[in-house]
């Protein structure tokens, strides 16, 4: 049933915040919208819409078209999440193992978090030649990505309990963004097992074509896998042969990182 917009933010804090970050979601996946598009998208009423937005809008998180009527994300967000980055110690200790590890495979580096069912991608170095290439990453600072699909996101997985790979699972939108995505739970504990078997996860196309994934997990000062760090590039510069001299790299690389967080686990 459609919202009718009667229900006041001060009875219900947590419905208000809802419709405010389903708004933004809304705004940062289609881009510029209009009331009567946010309303039937989130099937709220387009007075509560309007209330949300008119907020949104004198807090200077979004702004509206006065030609078009549009409204669209100012860059406020992005503000706050270089604050949030730039505050983050974890990145001061890492950024000269991934630029030290980027160097010698002359590839691109990603360091991620587990946030839920997700990882968010806290960093990424890439070498000038890397930079020069034409055919570039769309992986950036800041992105999220679903765990059972990523190489950073499996190697993570691969050192949970499996009840928590089905929960996991449960409650992550699977979809198949390529030819190559599992979307098989069964496939993908095969694939995991494989994982702890070989030592590192593997993305082979699963979230975009020609690009191949290698990754392993980073432990934090509990000995806990919320962090991952993996080398990706075109799938014509990681070919099998080339794997273990990665993933030798890759694992070395990880290993220094989590002594750095205070973790004794091997890697």
């Amino acid at each position: 049933m459609k919202d009718t917009g009667k229900t006041s933010a001060a009875a219900n804090p947590i419905q208000s915040a809802d419709r405010i970050f389903s708004i933004l979601e809304a705004l940062a996946d289609h881009g510029p919208m209009r009331i009567i598009d946010l309303s039937e998208l989130l099937d709220l009423h387009k007075s509560t819409v309007h209330r949300q937005l008119a907020s949104l809008t004198s807090m200077g998180y979004v702004v509206q078209d006065e030609q078009t009527g549009y409204y669209s994300l100012t860059f406020k967000l992005v503000e706050l999440s270089s604050k949030i980055l730039k505050n983050t110690d974890i990145l001061g200790l890492v950024r000269p193992y991934a630029e030290r590890l980027s160097e010698q495979c002359d590839e691109t580096v990603h360091f991620v978090k587990r946030s839920g069912n997700i990882v968010l991608y806290l960093d990424k170095v890439e070498t000038q030649s890397v930079r020069m290439r034409s055919v570039r990453l769309s992986s950036q600072v800041g992105l999220s990505r679903p765990m059972y699909c990523s190489g950073v996101g499996k190697a993570i997985m691969a050192q949970l309990p499996e009840s928590e790979v089905d929960e996991l699972w449960k409650n992550s939108v699977i979809e198949k963004k390529t030819e190559h995505t599992i979307t098989d739970l069964g496939a993908l504990k095969k694939e995991l097992k494989e994982t702890l078997k070989r030592g590192y996860a593997l993305d082979d196309e699963e979230n975009e074509l020609g690009i191949r994934c290698i990754a392993v997990p980073v432990y934090d000062y509990r000995g806990e896998p919320i962090y991952a760090m993996s080398i990706s590039t075109l799938v014509g510069r990681m070919p099998d042969e080339r794997l273990e001299e990665l993933a030798l790299l890759l694992k070395q690389t990880a290993s220094d990182i989590s002594r750095v967080l205070g973790s004794t686990k091997a890697i």
